[in-house]
């Protein structure tokens, strides 16, 4: 076993506690009186946001209560109190479920979190016959599970690494190449460490997450602070904008389809506007076959 896969399964589990608070209090902090309907007298704010007793007040709670919900102590709590709380904070759907998922995690996703992902065969058969179409699956840790021909022509041969560098958030945050394919490469980061975020609500106990956490928080300055914002959000489709080696610009419609199986796996496909000259350099790319594949970001 390699370094980085050796590291991959002993990281300790993340604190709940603490990621549930650092989460309410974050988002009480973006909040200002006049975005929930409250005066706001000009008074100088010893910290941003809302305070504790006005947000108390919105979520209709006593502010001894929220302090401790704040402080972590999340345990027997209805979900009636949470969805308060979550109004209150004006949360997304994702937000909201994050929340949920921290404040009351699933005690049967402990054990199969550390497991090793499985694709079923069928859908790698389904990959193979997405000629012209970049596709790929991806799974919890933001891990690559399996791709098409088409998808290492435009992202790089993904097989020529180990497992545990098959890995989103290892390729853009540790990877210079993947800085300069990605045209937004802000945006692409911010991307996966919200996923990453989730994916810590869902599975505190993971170890394989939590040394993934603490493998880029000491390899990067820039993951350091986009994790510290406590960002969530659920991404399923929209255009990436890439730089590559061979063709160039490329405008890629993306869409992502999550799997209902349970497995949290996710099948993320790649197109151009028909007749554009992305459609064009995708065909090229198409044609180049294994040429491309041994470019990808490596020329």
């Amino acid at each position: 076993m390699d370094e980085m896969q050796d590291a991959a399964v002993t990281g300790p589990p993340l604190d709940r506690r603490a990621e549930l608070s650092e989460f309410l209090r974050s988002r009480r902090a973006r909040l200002k009186p006049e975005d929930v309907g409250l005066p706001d007298f000009g008074r100088h704010r010893r910290v941003p946001g809302l305070r504790r007793e006005e947000l108390a007040q919105l979520a209709g709670v006593s502010v001894a209560y929220y302090t401790r919900l704040e402080q972590g102590n999340g345990r027997n709590v209805s979900a009636e109190v949470w969805d308060s709380i979550a109004r209150a904070l004006r949360l997304t759907d994702a937000e909201h479920a994050h929340l949920t998922h921290l404040a009351k995690p699933k005690s049967h996703k402990k054990k199969p979190a550390a497991r090793q992902q499985q694709v079923r065969p069928v859908l790698c058969q389904l990959l193979d016959t997405m000629e012209g179409v970049p596709a790929y699956i991806v799974g919890r840790r933001s891990e690559i599970l399996a791709w098409n021909r088409m998808a290492a022509a435009v992202f790089g041969d993904w097989a020529e690494l180990p497992v545990a560098g098959r890995n989103w958030a290892r390729l853009v945050f540790l990877k210079p190449e993947y800085r300069d394919l990605f045209v937004d490469w802000e945006q692409k980061a911010i991307d996966i460490v919200c996923a990453l975020r989730m994916d810590a609500g869902c599975y505190p106990d993971d170890p394989r997450l939590s040394a993934l956490v603490g493998e880029l928080s000491v390899k990067s300055e820039e993951f350091r602070r986009l994790w510290a914002t406590h960002d969530v959000k659920e991404k399923s489709h929209g255009v990436k904008r890439l730089h590559h080696p061979l063709v160039g610009d490329l405008a890629l419609n993306f869409e992502s389809f999550r799997m209902s199986d349970g497995t949290d796996q996710c099948l993320v496909t790649y197109h151009a506007e028909p007749g554009s000259g992305s459609a064009e350099s995708l065909r090229l790319l198409a044609s180049w076959g294994s040429d491309a594949t041994r470019a990808g970001t490596s020329a």
